[in-house]
């Protein structure tokens, strides 16, 4: 919008807006960063300072902000038209995408049922799951199992799934009961247990459930390799195939969350290449579209969708929909993402850049005073503080550690996201070794200034 001003829009955001994840009382005290445009790997604000996208417009960015090919794609789109229902409608860039993800996904995917958000694209998984069963004939299998600190998003089914209690307390009475299996880091991290160990352990204890469990559970979900939101906790593949196999051996569909893995962020396209692994769902979201527009897709293997064919009057369809299912903008720009990946080699240029992180991470990072732990998968890097290195022990909640740091690194021109007091980065995939190191660079010295009270320049 042009020509108001910036003060002007900051009035009316403290006004009027509500923003999410966010304690307003602390941001109506603070005046509020307004982003007017976007190139490349940088944000531009109202009064025209320039930012660092560090973490990719919250992880969804993929090959840049006002990318030429995407933008043609969403201009040529909307000269032809903008939105038509799929409700007993269908539309040319929804055929063409959903073949394309089909193309690129596990041989074991071949159907996409679009919505809008990841958390939509997991309400949609818990659905067809449970409803599955109920059509095979196997009504007993009614419960779902989760990873300790899963985040699968904040619509019910998803928090249930994915529960924190930080965020969603308040709401745990809507909410239905879920199994959590420990994984590997909750053995390391908190266990003080070699990765070898925990490894062990956590696959020690999944058997022991399933044992136990597996009769009655419709699905497993997992986020593949990264526990994203929960702190960026990594895992080992092994671990990955190991669930796997445990699903497979007791009959329990695998649900794969791969909203914020997916689409190269991990150095394959999904994280589950990694593993080798076929799943019998999929969540996809965030760079789906390449960070332009809201877009998700729940991919399925043939025979679940199979299990719900049949007659009009035998009511076996899956009843569920949004308004904005399939969007043609925005699958119109998903189809141009993945032919810029496939054009400029962006996975090349992630497990390049994954290689540069790693290497400063490792020598820069992990050696600070307060840094406990740093995880890595790709061009995603959660970097945990702590009050106390040996101990581990976190700095309180009231300190705003995190939140201290983010704040010097935009003095600096970078904009971070952290998840409490872990530090995030995740660019956007087409970042260069130069931003890079100035990502690395002003991140390093912002968790040097707050942690350890200094202004500090790398020699």
């Amino acid at each position: 919008m042009k020509g108001i001003e910036p003060e002007m829009l900051a009035t009316w955001d403290h006004r009027f807006l509500w923003h999410p994840f966010t304690q307003m009382a602390e941001w109506l005290s603070e005046p509020p960063l307004i982003i007017e445009r976007g190139e490349g790997v940088y944000l531009y604000d109202a009064h025209g300072n320039r930012y660092l996208d560090g973490v990719a417009s919250l992880w969804c960015n993929v090959h840049g902000h006002r990318h030429p090919v995407l933008d043609a794609a969403l201009h040529e789109q909307a000269n032809r038209v903008a939105h038509s229902t799929m409700l007993g409608l269908s539309n040319v860039p929804a055929i063409v995408l959903a073949k394309e993800l089909v193309q690129r996904t596990p041989a074991s995917l071949t159907r996409v049922f679009y919505s809008d958000s990841g958390a939509t694209a997991v309400e949609i998984a818990l659905k067809i799951a449970a409803q599955y069963w109920q059509l095979v004939g196997e009504p007993q299998r009614t419960e779902f199992v989760s990873l300790t600190e899963a985040y699968h998003g904040d619509t019910i089914g998803a928090m249930s799934v994915g529960y924190s209690e930080m965020f969603h307390r308040f709401h745990k009475p809507l909410l239905f009961p879920c199994h959590k299996l420990d994984p590997p880091h909750v053995f390391r991290w908190y266990r003080g247990l070699s990765a070898e160990a925990a490894l062990d352990a956590a696959l020690s204890e999944a058997r022991s459930f399933f044992r136990q469990h597996g009769a009655h559970l419709a699905a497993m979900i997992v986020e593949p390799l990264m526990q994203g939101a929960a702190g960026m906790w990594k895992h080992d593949v092994a671990y990955l195939r190991g669930l796997r196999d445990l699903t497979r051996e007791h009959g329990v569909l695998l649900i794969c969350d791969e909203v914020a893995t997916g689409f190269g962020r991990t150095g394959q396209l999904f994280a589950v290449e990694h593993a080798g692994l076929e799943p019998d769902m999929m969540c996809l979201g965030k760079g789906i579209s390449g960070g332009y527009l809201p877009l998700a897709a729940t991919l399925v293997r043939e025979e679940i969708f199979a299990a719900f064919l049949g007659p009009y009057d035998a009511f076996r369809a899956f009843f569920h929909g949004h308004t904005y299912t399939g969007n043609p903008l925005a699958c119109a720009v998903g189809i141009a993402s993945l032919e810029v990946f496939e054009r400029e080699r962006v996975l090349d240029n992630v497990r390049v850049r994954a290689r540069q992180l790693e290497e400063r991470l490792e020598k820069e990072f992990a050696p600070l005073a307060h840094v406990g732990d740093v995880r890595q998968w790709g061009l995603m890097a959660g970097i945990e503080l702590v009050a106390n290195r040996s101990s581990r022990a976190p700095y309180p909640a009231g300190e705003r550690v995190g939140h201290k740091v983010i704040l010097a690194a935009r003095r600096r021109g970078v904009v971070l996201r952290p998840l409490g007091n872990v530090i995030v980065l995740m660019p956007p995939l087409c970042i260069t070794e130069e931003q890079l190191d100035e990502l690395c660079q002003v991140t390093w010295e912002s968790i040097r200034e707050v942690t350890e009270n200094k202004t500090s320049t790398r020699s």
